[in-house]
């Protein structure tokens, strides 16, 4: 296992880039502790797969330096990392048995055969296929194929990181709950370190102690699932992250309030003067529905089964709401916003309070 340092990171897939938009990954540093489970959560074409691909070793960067603990390994072929990778689509040989197939990666070690009798075992219990060891590969479905080249990349105890790119993909959508549970299980278990890639929000924040946001190339936050909800760093983390969206409305900022269109919103806290377009961010479960606030025109209320979600605007701008079981919705509604729970954003990035 190793701690992962992406230092001055960048990625252009053109011979002499010049601008920013040349760059399919923008300049970037971070740390990845050792033994950490991360997700690279971002919509398709942000970047998440030419970053992991940069990990493993698949594509070296245009600039800067990955390095595996102290050692920097940014010209070193994925094979002298030491890592195990699970793609996308299933990746099985299918004239082996899927127990051969689960041993493939030890047996290429040398390791003794008592020890890769017992991992397969219990590589196969965790995946639920057990009652298949004996089968070969070509005849199964998809699903269960990808299975194996999950099982494949968790079989070894000595990897400096696993790295997943999309694997559940082509799993029944039943299994899929049931293989983040135990994939996580396993982490807590022997504490490997974890990147999967997904543009699922659930996966990701079931799966991931820290979320890594990417958006048009560039990392825009690092967090806990709590930290991405209630205090996203860039408005496409607020919009991204939660069903509905966090509600986004520019507006005038001026010390502890804000002007949106013909009403005055109390933020709860002093901000600095705005250098660009400003926006206030409020998450639909943070408006209160009642006959004083701002007025919303309603276009529609769903029911989703735990609670209500109305859907309305004000002065042209969409919003969302959360009617809560047993609360009604009044004849002309009207929003309200929870002081404490309002993000002040400049030019799409949050602005801290004054003094915070």
């Amino acid at each position: 296992m190793a701690q992962i340092t992406l230092e001055n990171l960048a990625h252009s897939y053109l011979p002499n880039p010049t601008r920013d938009s040349d760059y399919a990954l923008k300049e970037m540093t971070h740390v990845w502790q050792d033994g950490g489970a991360y997700a690279l959560l971002g919509a398709s074409g942000c970047g998440k797969t030419t970053l992991l691909n940069i990990i493993s070793g698949l594509v070296r960067p245009s600039h800067g330096r990955v390095l595996f603990g102290n050692r920097d390994v940014t010209g070193a072929e994925t094979a002298e990392r030491n890592i195990a990778q699970v793609f996308q689509f299933p990746v099985v040989y299918d004239t082996m048995t899927v127990r051969d197939n689960l041993a493939f990666p030890l047996k290429n070690r040398g390791m003794e055969p008592a020890y890769i009798a017992e991992r397969v075992d219990r590589i196969a219990r965790m995946i639920g296929m057990e009652a298949m060891l004996s089968r070969r590969a070509r005849g199964l479905t998809a699903d269960a194929k990808q299975k194996i080249s999950l099982g494949r990349g968790m079989v070894r105890e000595d990897v400096n990181a696993i790295l997943f790119d999309e694997p559940l993909t082509v799993i029944d959508p039943h299994m899929k709950w049931e293989l983040r549970t135990q994939l996580k299980q396993l982490h807590r278990q022997f504490g490997h370190t974890m990147i999967y890639v997904t543009h699922d929000q659930t996966e990701a924040l079931t799966f991931a102690d820290k979320v890594v946001v990417m958006h048009e190339g560039r990392v825009v936050q690092m967090g806990t699932p709590e930290e991405l909800f209630e205090a996203p760093a860039h408005t496409f983390v607020g919009y991204f992250i939660g069903s509905p969206g966090m509600n986004l409305l520019p507006a005038q900022v001026s010390g502890r309030m804000a002007r949106v269109g013909g009403a005055t919103v109390d933020l709860g806290a002093e901000y600095p003067v705005m250098k660009g377009e400003a926006k206030i961010g409020i998450r639909p479960e943070y408006l209160q529905i009642s006959d004083q606030g701002l007025p919303v025109r309603v276009d529609r209320v769903e029911d989703v089964g735990r609670h209500r979600i109305l859907r309305g605007r004000f002065e042209g701008h969409p919003v969302n709401a959360i009617l809560h079981e047993g609360e009604s919705l009044p004849a002309s509604p009207r929003l309200s916003f929870a002081p404490g729970r309002i993000n002040v954003y400049d030019a799409d990035w949050r602005v801290a309070p004054t003094g915070a």
